[in-house]
């Protein structure tokens, strides 16, 4: 493909033999004459074979929200040739990343680097990767593409919390959760054996009746829960930044819980999104989960999300109003603890009053950790 530069060259010895030619000027031939044959050579230079490897890396795969994400271009030169002029384009969340890939010698390989867009959340498509060639005078250029697109997981940003203990369940035999604690005495149901369970827990009875190795589950009557609901209405927030907020607070209470081994159940306006049960490693799947997270014009309101919301532990609402605040409000006699998290700019006079209900007014992370409730 001839570049703006190419096109103008023949543009400039078009126009130089259509005014020299009629005055007799056989300079105007010639100055025409090396002009095309410039583009000519140019394109003879892009279309000569050019082996290259190219392989693209993206790492990390999966990052927070404004952290750096870098993507390593590899490229070798497996041809005879010098190779130069060398440009890679790739393309991230519609926005086009250029690089120049320095020359390469014989037998030779270069890697380069490049970050990528990281300011909004979600599965971000990396690439297709096009490498241009252009010949030394940048007239003709020649495009290639290599490989698949990556993929990249912008995930929430979080601060340390301490969890929402609340105290005990009101349900009669506790919450159901095989990291409860072996010192646990409430009995749940049997399971199959597991390698690695407390000998002491193996029911014989049912060992002997059915063939099976068979443990008791037990239940922790003092293991606290945690419900998060995050407001996903469009006009709860007042633009994507906001937004984007939400979903740290609400990233930033679920990982808390998890990262202690408590369970957790993760609530949107269109309905349940997790329910982690305090294993190990669920923080991650918490992150992947809210990584996607969007607003919805279907989601529904706060009040009609905690009818399904259970009772018993904390309940911690996000959201971008305080038209959620009476929802909170509505539903304190059904959990030991109740916090709403209002984000963006605070309001003057300070946050409203409900009674029953700790609010907390979050203008960024840090405003979060410094008034959280320890």
């Amino acid at each position: 493909m001839i570049t703006r530069a190419g096109w103008g060259l023949v543009a400039a010895s078009a126009l130089v033999y259509a005014v020299g030619a009629p005055l007799g000027y056989a300079q105007s031939a010639v100055l025409a004459v090396a002009g095309l044959v410039a583009v000519g050579a140019g394109a003879l230079w892009t279309l000569s074979g050019a082996r290259l490897d190219v392989r693209r890396e993206v790492t990390p795969v999966k990052v927070a929200r404004g952290d750096p994400a870098v993507a390593l271009l590899h490229v070798r030169n497996a041809g005879r040739r010098r190779r130069s002029g060398l440009v890679a384009r790739d393309t991230c969340r519609g926005v086009s990343v250029t690089v120049e890939v320095p020359p390469l010698a014989r037998d030779t390989a270069r890697t380069v680097s490049y970050r990528l867009p990281t300011r909004r959340r979600g599965e971000t498509r990396v690439g297709p990767l096009v490498l241009d060639r252009t010949d030394p005078f940048g007239l003709v250029r020649r495009s290639i593409a290599y490989g698949r697109p990556d993929l990249l997981l912008v995930r929430p940003r979080t601060v340390p919390l301490t969890p929402p203990h609340a105290g005990r369940q009101r349900h009669l035999d506790g919450l159901v959760s095989r990291s409860a604690p072996n010192g646990a005495t409430s009995f749940n149901g049997l399971r199959d054996y597991v390698i690695g369970d407390d000998l002491r827990h193996v029911h014989w009875r049912s060992t002997a009746r059915t063939g099976v190795l068979m443990v008791k589950e037990l239940t922790d009557v003092n293991l606290p829960s945690t419900v998060t609901l995050l407001d996903t209405r469009p006009g709860a927030y007042e633009g994507d930044d906001e937004f984007e907020l939400a979903v740290d607070v609400a990233a930033s209470v679920a990982c808390s819980v998890t990262r202690d081994r408590f369970p957790v159940r993760l609530l949107t306006g269109m309905g349940e999104l997790l329910h982690a049960k305090g294993g190990p490693g669920e923080s991650e799947v918490v992150l992947d989960r809210l990584a996607v997270v969007e607003r919805s014009a279907a989601a529904e309101p706060p009040g009609s999300a905690l009818r399904r919301a259970g009772s018993g532990g904390a309940l911690v609402l996000v959201s971008g109003t305080y038209e959620a605040l009476p929802a909170a409000a509505a539903v304190r006699r059904r959990f030991d603890q109740v916090v709403f998290v209002r984000v963006g700019d605070p309001t003057e006079g300070g946050p409203p009053a409900a009674a029953g209900v700790t609010v907390i007014e979050a203008g960024d992370l840090a405003d979060l950790a410094a008034a959280w409730p320890r």
